[in-house]
């Protein structure tokens, strides 16, 4: 969900996902974790890869989100909305009507 997200707001190949994570406080994700995750992000046609090349280096692979990828975006968000309402109303004890 988190790196569905990261494509929603732009592009980006995968060391730089990375990086944007570890910038909002979620270091636990690793290089080598990352790319099967994108993988299967692809097969599941919610991203497309395309290759693109950098001043000086070699080309790197971005990732964009597609329809389906933003509409599964969507979904995502309002469960996690709900479940953090959920536990939030559990560990501060208030009662839900």
């Amino acid at each position: 969900m988190c790196l569905l997200a990261l494509i929603d707001e732009e592009p980006s190949y995968g060391y730089e996902m990375v990086r944007k994570l570890e910038i909002r406080g979620l270091d636990l994700v690793s290089d080598g974790s990352i790319y099967p995750l994108l993988s299967r992000l692809q097969k599941q046609g919610l991203v497309e890869g395309y290759f693109e090349g950098s001043t000086g280096g070699p080309q790197r692979k971005y990732y964009r989100i597609r329809n389906e990828g933003a509409s599964r975006l969507h979904e995502w968000r309002r469960d996690w909305k709900r479940l953090t309402r959920g536990v939030s109303e559990v560990l501060n004890g208030v009662e839900s009507d």
